[in-house]
């Protein structure tokens, strides 16, 4: 009686209030710290930390190398510094090996591919890769020369700027693309190819706006945000043309398709799914071949080419080291032929200069996400199974406990005390573990090769009163600033 009296008495407003008290109950209750869980900020109900403005670095401060934030209603771990990424990603090997699902990606790759995938058929499609991207063809000799053909390519294009002032951003990217283009396509993209240079332009961008904050809250609240305008709009209408564009490549490599004769990744992709049709779970098909042909793209492409652009602008601010790779260069290759992968050994500066231009430059600051592929324990607090969790790189490449000067361009870091180059475990710009990135064997080659033949064949030098900036903009990586140089023919 007193329960029907009262509900008789409420209005709208009160029914309102009522409502929302339960949601926002339900929220706390959902949310609640487990036991032992790593500490962190307060979060706002429903919105978690989003707009918080929150500093990861002042978090790891407060609260630790293992702390945590909430998007929206989802807990996420941040694994920061050498010591405890090194703990998460290679001594317990097994316990982030999985991805979370991403909505913004999701909606593109469906769980399929390399990069978002998991168990079986991640298992499957990565092992493939692997053995068809490092030892496709002739094997690793092949990679090589693919690199040092484009790398002849990239030289022209740069010597017919006749020392003018010019930006090098998609000569790069196109150059660094065409290595990968090569080994899925069997053929490479000439710099003025303007399908192709749209396909580059709307990757880039889709790459930037996919780090912004606007575009993650997309992964918060994908059932709102799906209706409304916002830059995960764009990112969705980019990947719809680029993914027509491969589409339209696999289908011509279908109508020409011998299974005698592969000529690249595709058509042996396209042999594997006719022997794989008895096993379904390992995904071979069209649509994963379409999700795996992006993820090798933009795990050819965009690591590499983004850090030769940091690398010439590194070159430019610091004069004296780009003069001493030269003299390195012109002592062990001289001008009459082309660097090959056997010179690196003979090379321990320029290779030390290319790692802190990885180290500096700092690409992916934050890693990919990982999840718990199990219940674990980090830093002595525990992680269910399941908790999306983010490996901060940056705090490795910039450990103050792993590197003697961390905040400075230092070649040193990885010279020992007689020249020779050194190996430094907190080395991480790929990633490590199962999970490590992907590209990371072609990018090693590609940096080595386009590095030190453009090194050899040009001195970089600002263009006057335009000196390219230090600071990165950060999207899903931390890319330059758009800058302009002068390619002095040596």
């Amino acid at each position: 009686m007193i329960f029907q009296t009262l509900f008789e008495c409420m209005d709208f407003s009160c029914w309102l209030f009522f409502g929302f008290v339960l949601l926002l109950l339900a929220d706390v209750f959902r949310n609640w710290r487990p036991s032992n869980f790593p500490p962190g900020p307060w979060a706002v109900p429903f919105l978690g930390n989003i707009f918080t403005g929150v500093d990861y670095k002042t978090m790891q401060k407060e609260y630790g190398p293992v702390f945590s934030v909430h998007r929206g209603s989802q807990r996420m771990v941040f694994v920061s510094g050498y010591k405890m990424v090194k703990e998460a990603l290679v001594n317990q090997l097994d316990s982030f090996v999985e991805r979370p699902v991403i909505p913004l990606f999701h909606v593109v790759s469906k769980g399929l591919g390399i990069s978002l995938s998991n168990g079986y058929l991640w298992r499957k499609q990565r092992l493939f890769a692997n053995t068809h991207l490092h030892y496709f063809g002739d094997g690793q000799k092949s990679l090589e020369n693919y690199i040092q053909m484009e790398s002849n390519f990239l030289c022209e294009a740069f010597k017919e700027e006749q020392g003018r002032p010019f930006n090098t951003h998609y000569l790069l990217t196109n150059a660094v693309s065409n290595v990968i283009s090569s080994v899925l396509f069997a053929h490479r993209f000439e710099y003025s190819d303007s399908t192709f240079r749209k396909v580059l332009e709307l990757d880039n961008k889709t790459i930037m706006l996919s780090g912004s904050a606007q575009a993650q809250l997309f992964d918060a609240f994908p059932g709102l945000m799906k209706y409304l305008p916002g830059p995960h709009q764009t990112v969705h209408a980019n990947y719809a043309e680029i993914l027509n564009f491969l589409k339209k490549e696999i289908e011509k490599h279908q109508e020409e398709w011998n299974p005698e004769d592969p000529r690249d990744y595709i058509d042996v992709y396209l042999s594997e799914i006719e022997k794989k049709k008895e096993d379904p779970q390992a995904g071979f098909n069209i649509d994963t071949l379409l999700i795996c042909t992006i993820d090798l793209i933009e795990a050819g492409t965009e690591t590499a080419a983004i850090t030769l652009r940091w690398g010439l602008i590194f070159m430019i601010h610091h004069p004296d080291i780009q003069e001493k790779v030269q003299a390195e260069i012109d002592r062990v290759i001289g001008q009459s032929r082309q660097p090959t992968l056997a010179d690196r050994p003979d090379l321990p500066y320029t290779e030390a200069v290319i790692h802190e231009i990885q180290r500096m430059g700092n690409i992916v600051p934050l890693g990919f996400p990982k999840m718990a592929s199990k219940d674990t324990t980090l830093g002595g607090y525990f992680i269910p199974k399941g908790t999306a969790t983010i490996m901060v790189l940056s705090s490795v490449l910039f450990d103050k406990n792993e590197w003697e000067t961390p905040d400075t361009f230092n070649p040193g870091h990885f010279l020992d005390s007689k020249g020779q180059f050194r190996r430094r475990d907190a080395f991480l710009p790929f990633s490590a573990g199962k999970r490590v990135c992907l590209g990371e064997h072609l990018a090693r080659m590609e940096l080595f090769l386009f590095f030190t033949s453009l090194l050899q064949r040009f001195t970089f030098c600002p263009v006057p009163g335009e000196m390219p900036s230090l600071e990165g903009v950060l999207g899903f990586t931390q890319s330059p600033q758009e800058f302009r140089l002068l390619a002095v023919p040596r």
